[in-house]
């Protein structure tokens, strides 16, 4: 079918292509199987964009934080991500969080509204044989059509698992023993009065049995394919990062540093201002009854969670929206499979985009759902298609993603500066500035030269 493209999977790769595409006057079939007899073993509900493991698309500075960037690059192409993440937006200090169902239900409404989109409920079991096609089925794609991808590749899959944090009722947190605080007081104008974080502290004696605890908690069992994943560092579960000592857990999420413990004069902290380690939760919801767990990931089981997670400060009669899980993810290995156009070299007619494609992130995962909907219009249109600059934050990711990156060890990637081309004669200090300084000036020029989507 001519002007016409077949997108799988509805999460934010997938809503973010088909945006995309409708915009620029693209029929565009997007299939979801959920709700229409598929499941995965993460996923709460059958909406479209649901977040499954935080709700924050962290920093949103794009004058030193890469991330930030591509937050600022998205919303100047139109993302549909970025502005139903506005309208969904919560507290959380200078990052991005958003209340999951209003912001999946912005993203499917659009989509639905749009005269453009036709949402089929529908499993899919194998790659089309012809027909422009986007794959954006994410790390939880169904069995069968992951076998089919790799029939058709002739590579292996590559899987890693993926824990998600639990989530607390506000009103069972005892705020008595705990405060509202941002690290640093970093505060953007989406933030609460005092801060966007609560903070429950603990003297070295909580910090070392909680430790102890983590490492003696039941955790749930792999089963014998399952034995030898490997886990993605940035949703590493709670308990792996304290196997790797006692002190890591407070250089890491549970670090004290930049937070002023107002119970610092109570004989129970004589270490001074800064708690010897700290829980922090962040608003999960608009309406603030819901607060996730920073960095708290974990594959304990349920009761353990229970039993372990009362033992901190302030947390002791904690009722839990949701408890802790993990989940197997898929991806592919792009720098061998995909084309730079995100093209399967073994069929052409097939794009990949999202998690699937081993970026990492939500809004890694739009953008790259946003370039395969831009690539897509650019073919059907019969244009060339020009890359974003290799110097700005989708042009590194998409960059790394489809040929820079060293196939025999392609892991799933944040975007960093690290992807970018290095400024070695920029001084360290200055040099994160300058990176998105860079960035901001060559994608402007990219754009200029572009047609651009109308507002």
């Amino acid at each position: 079918m001519a002007n016409h493209v077949h997108i799988i999977g509805g999460g934010l790769a997938g809503s973010e292509a088909a945006w995309q595409l409708a915009q620029r006057g693209v029929r565009v079939t997007l299939s979801e199987m959920r709700g229409g007899g598929g499941e995965t073993p993460a996923h709460q509900s059958d909406g479209l964009a649901e977040l499954v493991c935080s709700n924050s698309f962290r920093s949103d500075d794009d004058t030193k934080n890469a991330v930030g960037l591509l937050h600022h690059e998205m919303r100047r192409l139109d993302s549909l991500v970025m502005r139903a993440g506005e309208v969904a937006r919560v507290p959380a200090g200078s990052a991005m969080a958003v209340d999951r169902d209003v912001f999946s239900a912005e993203v499917e409404k659009a989509l639905q509204d749009h005269p453009n989109v036709t949402i089929k409920r529908e499993v899919v079991s194998q790659l089309p044989e012809d027909g422009l096609t986007i794959v954006a089925t994410g790390p939880l794609t169904a069995a069968s059509l992951a076998q089919s991808i790799v029939g058709v590749t002739g590579e292996d899959r590559l899987a890693f698992f993926d824990a998600i944090a639990p989530i607390i009722h506000r009103d069972s947190i005892n705020m008595d023993k705990c405060w509202i605080q941002s690290r640093w007081d970093k505060t953007t104008a989406a933030s609460n009065e005092d801060g966007d974080y609560i903070n429950c502290p603990m003297t070295k004696e909580q910090y070392l049995a909680f430790h102890q605890g983590l490492m003696d908690a039941e955790k749930g069992e792999f089963k014998q394919w399952e034995a030898d994943t490997p886990y993605f560092d940035g949703c590493m579960p709670i308990e792996v990062m304290a196997e790797r000592g006692v002190e890591t857990l407070r250089y890491g999420p549970m670090k004290g540093v930049g937070l002023d413990n107002p119970y610092d004069t109570n004989e129970e902290f004589p270490q001074g201002r800064w708690p010897y380690a700290v829980v922090q939760l962040r608003q999960d919801n608009k309406l603030g009854t819901l607060w996730n767990m920073v960095g708290f990931q974990t594959k304990m089981k349920y009761g353990a969670q229970v039993e372990l997670l009362r033992t901190i400060p302030g947390l002791e009669n904690a009722e839990f929206a949701r408890l802790g899980g993990m989940h197997r993810n898929t991806f592919i290995n792009s720098p061998v499979v995909l084309d730079r156009q995100l093209r399967m070299n073994a069929a052409p007619h097939i794009r990949f985009a999202g998690q699937i494609t081993g970026c990492e992130g939500y809004v890694e995962s739009s953008a790259v759902g946003l370039m395969a909907g831009m690539m897509a219009a650019t073919q059907l249109a019969g244009g060339e298609w020009q890359a974003p600059p290799r110097t700005s934050a989708m042009g590194a990711l998409l960059a790394h993603i489809t040929g820079d990156a060293k196939a025999a060890s392609f892991q799933p990637m944040n975007v960093n500066f690290g992807l970018f081309p290095p400024l070695h004669s920029v001084h360290k200090k200055q040099r994160k500035e300058a990176y998105t300084n860079r960035a901001k000036e060559d994608f402007g020029n990219w754009l200029a030269e572009r047609e651009m989507v109308p507002a």
